[in-house]
């Protein structure tokens, strides 16, 4: 069994509302993560996907430390990240790096590439200038680049040459998990192939685990081992890839499946339209939350919230349906 990098239990992040400028009072709360759990294994891909505003990239910036946890618990490597000491808190922050969605934003334009990319180096290591600059260059050729480029600025590239610079700067301190915040979205179909390709191949070589975030299904059939489907801050259903796209069990799953385009082209699945979008997390429905838009709802659905549960080996649903 694989070594397990991060788990992630029961994981809550909610945001109070305030009304009023000087006497401000909180009016309610928006649950953007609610009991959220799953595994990442060593030189595995998790991939979290749903639409917008289902939790996805709330649940990535806590693993980053770039928000603060409501409750629950994230062990990396079996340990508490709450019980870390100040020092062990900037090894987690060594070992679980990012990749950002947009290449034009995620680059100091002001910097050389050499400086980008050897910057996690000079603030976390003790490393020679010259042991640095080896490195860089490394660095640069893993990902497909020249090291002749390091000289350049970010603007003299394309921006899947961009995004191969981000992903240098990612693996510079030999991260344990990268956090993958739609990471090729922004790109050119063209270039999508490449980065995805790019990125299995560094995960062989050294063995790093991902945390993918994205929409595109095609994406995250092909990068991942794990999915776990999120709709209004919880996970509705969790299976292998290969299981959740040839069987997906919830109603809310298999519309998402069916809006992507088909694997083969000769397939013609029909289309599930859902009526609606996604409610307010500061006013979820009642029982399921999904239900005011299902094809499937029953009465019990808008009483009783369903529990996650495994319904075959490795895969869980929240769904009365099962």
């Amino acid at each position: 069994m694989a070594e397990v990098v991060l788990e992630v239990q029961d994981l809550k992040k909610h945001f109070h509302v305030t009304r009023g400028l000087v006497l401000q009072r909180v009016i309610g709360w928006v649950r953007a993560v609610d009991g959220v759990s799953f595994n990442i294994a060593k030189g595995e891909t998790l991939s979290l996907v749903g639409e917008s505003g289902a939790g996805k990239t709330t649940t990535a910036r806590i693993i980053l430390l770039l928000e603060r946890m409501t409750s629950g618990s994230l062990l990396f490597k079996g340990k508490d990240i709450r019980g870390l000491s100040r020092s062990q808190l900037k090894e987690y922050r060594s070992a679980v790096q990012a990749v950002f969605q947009d290449p034009w934003s995620s680059l100091d334009p002001r910097m050389q590439v050499r400086s980008i990319v050897a910057e996690p180096l000079v603030v976390n290591t003790s490393m020679s200038r010259k042991q640095i600059s080896v490195r860089v260059h490394e660095l640069l050729e893993q990902v497909g680049l020249r090291s002749d480029h390091a000289q350049l600025y970010p603007h003299e590239f394309s921006g899947g040459q961009r995004q191969r610079i981000a992903v240098a700067r990612a693996l510079a301190l030999n991260p344990s998990l990268i956090v993958l915040d739609e990471p090729v979205s922004a790109l050119d179909v063209s270039i999508r192939a490449q980065i995805m390709n790019l990125l299995k191949d560094l995960q062989s070589l050294h063995g790093v685990s991902y945390l993918l975030i994205a929409h595109n299904l095609a994406t995250v059939r092909y990068m991942s081992q794990h999915v776990a489907v999120m709709y209004l801050g919880k996970i509705v259903e969790y299976a292998e890839a290969e299981e959740l796209f040839s069987n997906p069990l919830h109603p809310y799953t298999r519309a998402l499946i069916s809006a992507g385009l088909p694997v083969h082209p000769g397939d013609s699945p029909a289309e599930i339209i859902l009526s609606g979008e996604m409610p307010s997390p500061l006013n979820p429905p009642s029982g399921c939350h999904f239900h005011p838009r299902c094809t499937e709802a029953m009465p019990i659905c808008s009483e009783v919230e369903p529990m996650l549960r495994d319904v075959v080996s490795s895969h869980t649903v929240r769904c009365h349906l099962h």
